[in-house]
C-alpha cells in the first residue's frame, strides 16, 4: 500500500523541482528524501522520476500519482476537520500567515474576536510573504494565511490550496501634493488611469523590492500606461514609502490600507485598479473549526469602507492586455515575473 508521507514528498517534488528544495522545506536530508522516494517507486512498481542533469522530473506515471496524492491529502484534511468538529471546543495552536498591512489593520481585531469566542485556541501569527505561502501551507508550517493579488498581477490557482475572498482595496497614486490641491486628501476616480500615471513618467518612482507582487504591480501598471518607471527607491513598508514621497523623493502606487496618517505634503489620486485579499488554506481544510472560526473573525474585522473582494469587477482593458502577455502558473511565478519587468 502506498504511504501517505511518501506521497506528500512526491507532491512537494512536483511543486519545488529539486530534492534539495524538498529536503530544506520539510527539514529532511536530501539523502532521506531520495531514499523515501525510492521506496515509493518500489511500492508503485514502476519509475516515477527521471533525472535531467541536476534536476529530477516526474514521469507520466509520477504526474498521475501526484494528482491522486492531491485528492488523498484533501480527503485527509476533510477527515481531520470532521474529527476536530466532533471534539468539544477549540484548543491548541492555529498557525496564521499574514502580510504587513493586513497584520496591522485587520488581524488584531480578528484575534480579539477569536479570543472571546474560543479562549482555548492559540493563534500564532507569522508575517509571511505571499510568495512563500503556498509552500508553507502544503508543508504544514501554516494552517491558514492571508494572501493578496492585484489586477495586474493575479494569483493563479495553486494545487492543493483553496482561497476565499475577504476584501478589496482601492489603489492610489501618491505624489508630492500640488499647491492647488488639498494635501493628503484622496481624489476620487473618474479619470484616465493611464493619463494620470503618464503625468509622472519622467519622475523618479518608489516601488517595493523586486520579486514582490507590489513591485510587479507598479511596473506593469506603468507599462500599460506606455512607459517603464525609473525606480529610485525600493521600500516594502508603505508608511516609509509615503514619507519618501513627502520628502520629494518620487511617486508611488499604494493600497488603501497602506495609507495611514498621510503627510500633508502627499497628494493621493484614486486609480482604477484594486488589490484583493483572500484567505488561503489547504484544500479540504475549509471546514476545520479553527480555520472556519478564524475566517469568520476576519470577516467581522474588515472595515466597512473596504469592498467584499467578490464584486470588484474584471480588470480593465489595459490590465487585461498586460495579463495576456504574461502567463503565470503559481504564486512564485507571479512574483518572479516582476524581475522580467525590469529588463
Amino acid at each position: 500500500m502506498l504511504d501517505v508521507r511518501r506521497l506528500r514528498l512526491l507532491r512537494e517534488l512536483a511543486r519545488r523541482g529539486t530534492i534539495a528544495a524538498v529536503a530544506e522545506a520539510l527539514a529532511f536530508s536530501p539523502s532521506a528524501v531520495s531514499q523515501q522516494l525510492g521506496v515509493l517507486e518500489r511500492e508503485a512498481g514502476l519509475p516515477l522520476l527521471e533525472r535531467t542533469g541536476r534536476r529530477v522530473r516526474l514521469t507520466p506515471a509520477g504526474e498521475d500519482l501526484v494528482r491522486h496524492a492531491e485528492a488523498v491529502l484533501e480527503r485527509l484534511e476533510r477527515a481531520e476537520a470532521d474529527l476536530a468538529e466532533a471534539r468539544t471546543g477549540l484548543a491548541g495552536a492555529l498557525r496564521i500567515g499574514s502580510f504587513p498591512t493586513a497584520t496591522r489593520a485587520i488581524v488584531p481585531a480578528a484575534l480579539i474576536t477569536l479570543a472571546r469566542r474560543h479562549p482555548r485556541l492559540e493563534p500564532m501569527v507569522c508575517e509571511t510573504d505571499p510568495a512563500a505561502v503556498a509552500h508553507a501551507l502544503r508543508a504544514g508550517d501554516l494552517d491558514v494565511a492571508l494572501v493578496h493579488e492585484y489586477d495586474f498581477v493575479p494569483a493563479p490557482r495553486e494545487p492543493g490550496l483553496t482561497t476565499e475572498p475577504l476584501y478589496g482595496e482601492a489603489m492610489y497614486l501618491a505624489a508630492p501634493a500640488a499647491p492647488a490641491a488639498p494635501a493628503g486628501t484622496p481624489e476620487e476616480a473618474g479619470h484616465d488611469q493611464g493619463a494620470v500615471l503618464r503625468t509622472h513618467a519622467e519622475a523618479p518612482w518608489i516601488t517595493a523590492t523586486p520579486g514582490t507582487l507590489c513591485h510587479a504591480m507598479t511596473v506593469r501598471a506603468c507599462q500599460a500606461a506606455g512607459f517603464t518607471p525609473r525606480v529610485r527607491h525600493q521600500v516594502d513598508e508603505f508608511a516609509t514609502v509615503l514619507a519618501l514621497v513627502a520628502a520629494g523623493q518620487g511617486v508611488a502606487v499604494v493600497p488603501q490600507l497602506g495609507i495611514t496618517g498621510a503627510d500633508r505634503a502627499v497628494g493621493l489620486t484614486r486609480l482604477l485598479m484594486e488589490r484583493r485579499t483572500q484567505l488561503a488554506f489547504r484544500s479540504g481544510a475549509g471546514t476545520h473549526p479553527a480555520v472556519a472560526a478564524f475566517g469568520a473573525a476576519l470577516r467581522a474585522a474588515v472595515p466597512a469602507e473596504l469592498g467584499s473582494g467578490t464584486d470588484l469587477g474584471e480588470p480593465s482593458r489595459s490590465v487585461t492586455s498586460v495579463l495576456d502577455r504574461k502567463e503565470t502558473g503559481s504564486f512564485e511565478t507571479a512574483y518572479a515575473l516582476s524581475l522580467d519587468d525590469q529588463n
